[in-house]
């Protein structure tokens, strides 16, 4: 070793530890979307309203003849239905409750005070609901497929099109109620509205199966729009205009009211 001369200065950052680089926006996005979606898999209840349910009811409309006459089998009508369903499920009812309870407890306040900032924890929650929608979609379609379902393959483009527009209004509705009321009233909201829409929605079960003065009403809801978008795209391969234009306002009607009314503690 030859010691450094006296009177000779170390060179600059010789012996100091690298400086690490900040992560970039993307990245603490990616990761922010990786804690939520592992989050709500871990959750029983959360899991149970995501995949058990959908795939009991899916398992109960193949049984039942609720759907004789709206396609070339009950299956076949049941699925498109099944997957909006579980799009509800994540986007509405599991990340609406889990923002309201994460609000009640200064989650939200901190995570909007870092570096990730509020753009991003939104960013991290739509992420999050996509991944699980992802595994829910894989899910299903395998179920459905063991059971005959026969989707046309024209009808995957839009359909996983309009999948993604429907989790985002009700991604967004589902952070106006989290960010509107107390955490006890989005519990009570989301899980009744689940059940009402899931039922008398048109999401499930088509608008056709509903009375008449009710079937204009199921259509305007996003509910109603994205079960009925859902089946002409698998059942016929088409992309329902009309369907795609209210899902769209819903999204901005709801996204809208939320960034202006949402409160973070």
């Amino acid at each position: 070793m030859n010691p450094t001369p006296a009177g000779t200065a170390p060179a600059a950052g010789a012996g100091a530890p690298a400086r690490q680089q900040p992560a970039s926006l993307l990245r603490r996005i990616l990761l922010q979307g990786k804690y939520e979606a592992l989050a709500m898999l871990r959750n029983g209840e959360q899991l149970i309203l995501a995949v058990v349910l959908p795939l009991l009811a899916l398992v109960g409309l193949t049984v039942t003849p609720f759907l004789d006459g709206l396609g070339p089998s009950r299956i076949d009508v049941a699925v498109p239905g099944i997957l909006a369903l579980c799009a509800m499920s994540t986007a509405f009812t599991g990340q609406g409750i889990a923002t309201g309870f994460d609000r009640r407890y200064g989650v939200l306040r901190f995570l909007s005070t870092t570096p990730l900032g509020r753009g991003g924890l939104i960013a991290g929650k739509v992420l999050s609901v996509l991944a699980v929608l992802c595994l829910q979609v894989a899910v299903v379609a395998a179920v459905g497929l063991s059971l005959g379902w026969q989707p046309t393959a024209a009808g995957w483009v839009p359909g996983l099109f309009l999948l993604a527009l429907g989790a985002a209004a009700f991604t967004a509705l589902g952070l106006l109620v989290a960010g509107t009321v107390r955490p006890e009233a989005t519990l009570a909201i989301t899980n009744l509205l689940w059940i009402l829409l899931g039922a008398l929605g048109g999401i499930v079960i088509p608008a056709e199966r509903l009375p008449a003065a009710a079937q204009q009403i199921v259509g305007l809801l996003p509910s109603g729009a994205l079960g009925e978008a859902l089946r002409d795209a698998f059942l016929h391969g088409a992309l329902n205009g009309a369907a795609s234009l209210i899902l769209v306002l819903w999204t901005v009607t709801a996204g809208a009211a939320a960034i202006r009314w949402f409160k973070w503690n």
